[in-house]
């Protein structure tokens, strides 16, 4: 499992390549998004999941509350994360099977 950028505090970050498909004016209106603002386009797309996927204010939540001392080490973390993936995907499959 990729460490996600938004599980670090210290700004160590591991990202992992991938390839989608994606509308043609799409990706162009990426490209715009990203010149405009000064950022790269995976940047823009990573800000875009994030926020459609709820995980942006999550996040600000969950670390604006949890001083350095006391947040969980990246591995506890990424066991955490782990964890609740598991328990949604077997919820998920549950449902659809029932």
């Amino acid at each position: 499992m990729a460490a996600l950028p938004f599980f670090c505090q210290d700004g160590a970050v591991a990202r992992k390549k991938t390839t989608v498909y994606i509308d043609e004016a799409l990706l162009r209106a990426t490209k715009v998004a990203a010149a405009r603002s000064g950022k790269r386009e995976y940047e823009v797309f990573e800000e875009a999941l994030r926020k459609h996927l709820g995980l942006a204010e999550a996040v600000e939540h969950i670390w604006g509350g949890i001083s350095q001392e006391k947040a969980p080490s990246e591995q506890e973390a990424a066991r955490v994360a782990a964890e609740e993936l598991a328990a949604v995907r077997f919820e998920r499959s549950s449902r659809r099977a029932g």
